[in-house]
């Protein structure tokens, strides 16, 4: 399937959260988007968020640690023109009392990495534009512990948003590769491991 860019919103929410992992992989997602491979893992993510929703219609709001009283919605669009962003959280927590939206995302991980946790700022205020509401934090769920982990969407948070959008914009202007992570051990599983030849 051939993929093409939006020009109002080029980047998917998850491009975010891939640039935060690696640069280089969002370099060949939308540089050389037809590259990419289907991955298990991929696969076995998205089956367990699905299955992740059901249960989470049957749990209170105490397992995010939340008092009031609220309501949730599920795999909401969004499109942000601003930030250049689409994309859906798996679940938002809208407290209409005190004019607050949650944005929570399912994850097949036990640890809530950096680039988990931008993707959920950039939902948090991606919800703001939308709705008014004010987003001050998210909860990033991890499927094998069953445990809600809390994720603020504060001033610094957003700063390291807008610089990785702004980083983001230049590869897709430019088309240049940029540097891989630092971290060699993320390339051992990693679905482009034989295109970076100046690393394996």
């Amino acid at each position: 399937m051939e993929t093409t860019i939006d020009v109002e919103a080029p980047f998917r929410v998850s491009d975010l959260k891939q640039w935060v992992y690696c640069p280089r992989v969002l370099y060949y997602q939308v540089c050389l988007p037809k590259v990419r491979p289907v991955t298990y893992k991929m696969i076995a993510g998205k089956e367990a968020g699905m299955a992740e929703e059901g249960r989470e219609q049957r749990r209170s709001l105490k397992s995010y640690g939340l008092k009031e009283e609220g309501r949730r919605e599920f795999e909401v669009p969004l499109l942000s023109s601003t930030l250049g962003l689409s994309g859906k959280p798996d679940m938002v927590i809208w407290l209409d009392a005190t004019r607050e939206v949650i944005p929570v995302d399912y994850k097949l991980s036990n640890i809530a990495g950096e680039h988990f946790k931008l993707q959920i700022i950039a939902y948090g205020i991606m919800l703001e534009e939308a709705s008014g509401y004010t987003a001050k934090r998210g909860f990033f769920y991890s499927i094998p512990k069953r445990k809600a982990e809390e994720v603020k969407i504060d001033k610094r948070g957003r700063e390291k948003l807008q610089h990785a959008l702004t980083e983001m914009h230049r590869v897709l202007r430019y088309e240049r590769m940029p540097e891989p992570t630092p971290n060699r051990n993320k390339c051992l599983a990693c679905e482009f491991r034989r295109f970076c030849n100046d690393v394996l």
